[in-house]
């Protein structure tokens, strides 16, 4: 078979250079500031910055508020992430069993995928309305006093349910196209050999949608860490409190409302560090188990 190639080597990077210049500017060089201010003190009126060392990041991590919101982040993210990939799946599987109606039946999934995040956090605020909100209705109905903005449990509640509909369809989307990959073929096999339909999916369809899964498992906790954004601060009203909030909004209310530059940067840095440390943990531990053939 020929392989493709250039008439001069000038002609890859030149191509490659855009994607660089942007990652350059909206990635490295952001990163690099952060690094850099995470070391200072900075004036909040910007006349002037005094270096402080590693005190930003000590002062953090012995921090109660700051461990609350980390605990707080991690039982976010798997809440988001677990219930967004199980009704997703739950909803494909369905979906490619459905003969007639199929395209609207998919077509209904699928659009809230084009809602921005802090429409969908508008909605919510819409279905958890403390006087005549839907949702506060019904939960009012089994006895439950849902008050969003004021109780802190109730508040997550609706953080996790408004992000995990918001998710569901890309996750749909991801799941459908890897059941409708799967051969005819391995599908009736499947079938004579085991005539349970929860045994077939188990045993036949799960592990093949496995590299699928594994995708979806790493966009949906970024998705968790960082998409919700929109979401939370819409939710919370922009008057955060004692209400939830995750890493990454804690970040934009120290640095931009307590205007702690040096302190938010700090966050910025620890939070880059560990989505590190955890998508390298994912690939060398997860990748391994999943075949791709």
């Amino acid at each position: 078979m020929k392989r493709a190639g250039f008439s001069t080597k000038w002609m890859p990077i030149l191509l490659l250079l855009p994607q660089l210049v942007i990652i350059a500017v909206f990635f490295y060089w952001p990163a690099a500031h952060a690094i850099h201010s995470s070391f200072f003190l900075q004036d909040p009126f910007g006349f002037g910055s005094t270096y402080v060392g590693i005190d930003n990041y000590t002062d953090l991590l012995g921090s109660s508020e700051y461990r609350r919101v980390a605990r707080f982040t991690v039982v976010f993210t798997v809440l988001v992430t677990f219930f967004s990939l199980a009704l997703a799946l739950l909803l494909a599987v369905k979906a490619d069993n459905v003969l007639r109606g199929a395209r609207t039946y998919r077509t209904l999934l699928m659009w809230v995928y084009a809602v921005a995040p802090p429409v969908a956090g508008f909605i919510g605020l819409i279905m958890f309305d403390q006087s005549w909100g839907p949702l506060t209705r019904f939960a009012g109905y089994l006895g439950w006093d849902f008050v969003l903005g004021v109780n802190f449990n109730d508040t997550a509640t609706a953080m996790v349910i408004v992000s995990v509909w918001k998710q569901i369809p890309v996750n749909f989307i991801f799941f459908l196209s890897g059941l409708q990959s799967i051969p005819r073929a391995v599908r009736e096999a499947a079938l004579i050999d085991n005539r349970s339909a929860t045994g077939r999916f188990w045993d036949v369809t799960f592990p093949l949608l496995a590299p699928t899964g594994f995708f979806l498992l790493i966009i949906n906790i970024t998705y968790a860490l960082f998409d919700t954004f929109g979401i939370i601060d819409t939710l919370v009203k922009g008057e955060p409190g004692n209400n939830p909030m995750t890493l990454v909004y804690k970040v934009y209310v120290d640095g931009f409302r307590g205007n702690d530059m040096g302190g938010s940067s700090a966050q910025s840095v620890i939070l880059m560090v560990l989505v590190l440390a955890l998508t390298v943990f994912q690939f060398r531990m997860i990748d391994r188990r999943i075949h791709y053939t």
